[in-house]
């Protein structure tokens, strides 16, 4: 008898509930969502986190006192030696690197020491979209530093070994003639 009042209640809400007309039109249950506010929104954010990650770069560039010259996609490279060999390289070029390849902390995440050079044809091989187009300013012979933005690394999930998601990357090369 204590429940009487809870199961009279509960099938008076089920008849009310089932009581509608079939014909009518449902109202959805999730709301019309404005995509263009929430296209926006996740356009401001990439904003921010790019500002965030260039004005990491350019911490790192300031302390580290070299004249890095950048590029209209963002690498940035500095030549510690120039060759005298030609022209700079081009697509379809191979090259063979050797290489460190560190984070803006100055961790050293792969070495041509350990891993043996890097042998590439330029602009065809799996290899970070940044270093193609940071090689294209150099020679063969050259050494130098190429700073390359997460967009042009390893993007959004890094290399899931040691190069964390959004993370800039620093080549240190020596382009072997």
């Amino acid at each position: 008898m204590r429940f009487l009042p809870f199961i009279v209640c509960f099938i008076s809400v089920l008849v009310i509930s089932c009581n509608g007309n079939p014909n009518q039109k449902k109202q959805p249950i999730i709301t019309d969502i404005d995509e263009h506010k929430i296209k926006n929104q996740f356009v401001e954010a990439n904003k921010q986190l790019l500002k965030k990650e260039n004005d990491e770069i350019d911490y790192y560039v300031k302390t580290h006192h070299q004249n890095f010259i950048k590029t209209q996609s963002g690498i940035r490279y500095f030549v510690l030696h120039t060759s005298k060999q030609g022209d700079s390289i081009k697509v379809n070029t191979k090259v063979t690197l050797n290489y460190t390849l560190s984070l803006l902390t100055g961790d050293v995440c792969y070495k041509s020491e350990t891993n043996n050079p890097k042998q590439i044809t330029v602009g065809n091989d799996d290899v970070e979209s940044g270093l193609h187009r940071g090689l294209q300013y150099l020679k063969k012979g050259d050494k130098a530093v190429l700073i390359l933005p997460s967009n042009l690394a390893h993007g959004l999930l890094g290399d899931f070994k040691k190069i964390p998601p959004q993370m800039p990357i620093i080549y240190e090369i020596e382009i072997l003639p």
